[in-house]
């Protein structure tokens, strides 16, 4: 098979090497995934897989256009609004939700520190 010992280590250590590096890309995944401690109000209501709960899922929210999620009765105000769900819409929007979407069913008055809604908005991003 090997014809050296060399040879045989070097194979050993590439083997070694890549799944190392599928490990750490794995953990890596796993971490991106966890939700942010400042979640926590969002998660009282919204869901992160396909289905709705209380609120929409946000599972794909950035890209998608407000009142859009198929399976949830959103407000009128919601439906209406001409936003689609982009970093900087939706920072404004978690800090201030009726000010964005006046009208809107949410019963959240917003995140008012911008490290909780960026870690907030850098996990929904993630979230696809």
């Amino acid at each position: 098979m090997y014809r050296t010992r060399f040879e045989a280590r070097s194979a050993f250590a590439a083997l070694l090497l890549a799944t190392t590096a599928g490990l750490a890309h794995h953990a890596r995944a796993q971490t991106a995934v966890q939700p942010p401690d400042a979640f926590a109000p969002c998660a009282a209501c919204h869901t992160l897989d396909e289905q709705s709960g209380l609120g929409p899922s946000l599972k794909g929210v950035i890209g998608r256009k407000a009142g859009s999620a198929s399976g949830f009765n959103y407000s009128r105000a919601m439906k209406n609004a001409a936003i689609t769900w982009d970093e900087q819409t939706l920072n404004a929007f978690i800090a201030e939700p009726q000010k964005i979407v006046p009208g809107n069913h949410m019963p959240f008055s917003g995140l008012p520190e911008a490290s909780d809604r960026a870690s907030v908005v850098a996990f929904l991003k993630d979230l696809r």
